[in-house]
């Protein structure tokens, strides 16, 4: 039997923390710890560090129970999975990441930039980006270890790197330290405000046109936990993109996600609120619009925020605060039993139902040519043919990722995961292979514009390993969609590096997926009652769907800004959504607020 090193405790303590996979690319710094892996984890070999980081954040966020952590080399693995860990630690969600250095004895000193091969310090490159960033040039004890990675999931979410020397990994006379504290992590839990909780009572029976904002530090159990709440209460509901799947939009209720990309009807109605509670939600600048002095002008704000430091920011200005889980916030709220005389807000529901029908999600402003696919009625069409069991992973930047937020329709128990506060190109793939390995037995269906895929699509391989159910739509519009419109918009079409005749290589589509042994299947406006495509679409296997997409698509509603004579930037508040509405329109959807 041969000598336990460290590497096989490390690991060893891994498993009894409930991790099960191990996402990575082999590299020489990290052997000894590959190697312990193998025999503990389901260990998913992909091509480039950013996948490993990113498929670990979207199997984490999807997972039912389990665990994964990204297993990367020193030097470059580090440096490219710099992406992904600054995703996951501004959409706040964990992961772990653990990186390979060289020998303890080969670390640079005295101000050297380097001394070991591949040698570079990654514990420095990511402190701003992580929890706990931290070297082991020797070994930790358990209980040190444990309470190291559980950062990672307490309190607010974020990642944790761990960067552990190669003499350190295969160390086989480690001796087990007596553990002087208990290997249990004990975290105090902040107590909801029972003042702010009388105040807020009094401002929800007093209220006449109330709103929830539900983000995502509300998990989805709890959602659904909640769903009966919600519907006694009657007030309407609003998600975040975070918490798109938080609330079905087939519920009554369900008044639509607000942002600068939002739906147009979410953000009429929110202005014109008396009452915001927004829970588990920063309510960053993407979601009160960059003009975030106009947003919810006639409202008073309550924010559940578990990081004080987004309730401090000052922006939006809160009315009462409650930094706490959400999770306990509504259970406590839940337990007073409020009465609310819900004909306080009769107008309220009846003018909220009025705009939602006048202002339809797929709105007819946008063009396009006669031999292309509109991406609105796309996602419409998409969301009808889809299961509530399904995981959906609407890219994270682009036309595809706006189009998805603002015309998908939402079904109870589908999983929807992206990643918007860095909006990087790339991660649908990646992210799609993590969550089809969390849910080994469900459809994963990921929609991504041609740019934004072409930056990942070495994961190919990955992905027909994995032998997932994974459904591919990519955006076939020559290029990069959102940056072709804002040179237009901005630089009267002065367009540079966006498409392939400024520049941009893209590949025959249709050959690359050939070369995976990937069926593709090109559609047209008939797909959705095509026979072999919905085959393909709830077969086993994976499938690519190329979605042709005019090059010159309009992308509306959309918040715009006007250009100062200074060259400076000034954006219009939340309502007011290019393109303008008719007098008539707007007439009948801004009861309550001059525009």
């Amino acid at each position: 039997m041969k000598n336990r090193t460290y590497a096989d405790y490390l690991c060893d303590w891994l498993v009894e923390e409930g991790y099960t996979h191990c996402f990575f690319v082999a590299g020489g710094n990290t052997m000894h710890l590959l190697n312990s892996s193998r025999s503990r984890f389901k260990c998913v070999p992909v091509v480039h560090e950013v996948a490993a980081a990113t498929a670990v954040e979207y199997f984490n966020e999807t997972s039912p129970g389990n665990k994964a952590f990204a297993l990367v080399t020193a030097g470059p693995g580090i440096t490219n999975a710099i992406t992904g860990i600054a995703g996951a630690w501004l959409e706040s969600r964990e992961l772990l990441i653990i990186g390979g250095q060289v020998k303890s004895s080969d670390l640079m000193t005295g101000g050297l930039r380097q001394r070991g091969i591949q040698e570079i310090d990654g514990v420095s490159l990511v402190a701003g980006v992580t929890k706990i960033s931290r070297q082991l040039s020797s070994p930790i004890s358990e209980g040190d270890f444990k309470k190291t990675i559980r950062e990672g999931s307490s309190g607010k979410p974020g990642p944790v790197f761990l960067e552990i020397c190669l003499d350190v990994q295969g160390i086989t006379d480690y001796v087990l330290p007596e553990e002087n504290t208990s290997t249990e992590t004990h975290l105090d839990s902040i107590a909801v405000d029972e003042s702010a909780l009388e105040r807020l009572t009094k401002l929800m029976q007093g209220s006449e046109r109330p709103i929830i904002l539900i983000g995502g530090g509300l998990n989805r159990e709890a959602s659904t936990e909640f769903q009966e709440f919600f519907t006694n209460l009657g007030f309407p509901i609003m998600t975040t993109w975070n918490g798109i799947d938080r609330f079905p939009s087939t519920h009554n209720l369900f008044w639509g996600r607000p942002n600068t990309w939002g739906q147009r009807s979410a953000n009429v109605l929110i202005q014109q609120s008396d009452l915001i509670i927004a829970i588990g939600t920063r309510l960053g600048i993407q979601q009160t619009g960059f003009n975030w002095k106009g947003f919810a002008p006639l409202a008073k704000i309550v924010q559940v925020e578990i990081d004080k430091t987004e309730i401090d920011k000052k922006h939006p200005k809160i009315s009462i605060e409650f930094n706490c889980d959400a999770e306990d916030f509504l259970r406590s709220l839940a337990k007073l039993n409020l009465s609310i005389e819900h004909t306080q807000i009769t107008e309220w529901i009846d003018f909220g139902t009025k705009v939602r029908h006048l202002l339809p999600n797929n709105e007819a402003a946008n063009s396009h040519s006669a031999n292309h696919i509109n991406p609105f009625d796309f996602v419409e069409q998409l969301s009808e043919c889809l299961s509530s069991s399904d995981v959906v992973i609407p890219c994270s930047s682009g036309g595809a990722f706006t189009t998805m937020m603002q015309a998908f329709n939402q079904k109870s128990g589908q999983k929807i995961v992206s990643d918007k506060g860095l909006a990087s190109m790339g991660y649908g793939l990646s992210g799609a292979i993590g969550a089809a390995y969390a849910n080994p037995n469900k459809r994963v269906v990921l929609v991504e514009g041609d740019g934004g895929f072409a930056q990942n699509l070495q994961e190919l391989g990955s992905a027909v390993v994995s032998g997932a159910a994974l459904k591919i739509f990519i955006y076939s519009n020559n290029g990069y969609a959102s940056i072709r419109m804002t040179q237009r918009n901005y630089f009267d079409g002065a367009y540079v590096g966006c498409d392939i005749s400024t520049g941009l290589g893209l590949p025959d589509w249709v050959k690359l997926f050939q070369a995976y042994g990937i069926e593709t299947i090109e559609m047209n406006s008939d797909s959705f009652t095509d026979p072999k495509f919905l085959a393909a679409l709830d077969d086993s296997s994976i499938r690519a769907f190329l979605v042709p997409i005019d090059p010159e698509q309009t992308y509306f509603p959309k918040i715009t800004s006007k250009v100062l004579l200074n060259g400076q930037m000034e954006s219009y508040p939340l309502h007011l959504m290019t393109p303008d509405l008719s007098d008539e329109i707007q007439l009948a959807v801004f009861k309550y607020l001059e525009v």
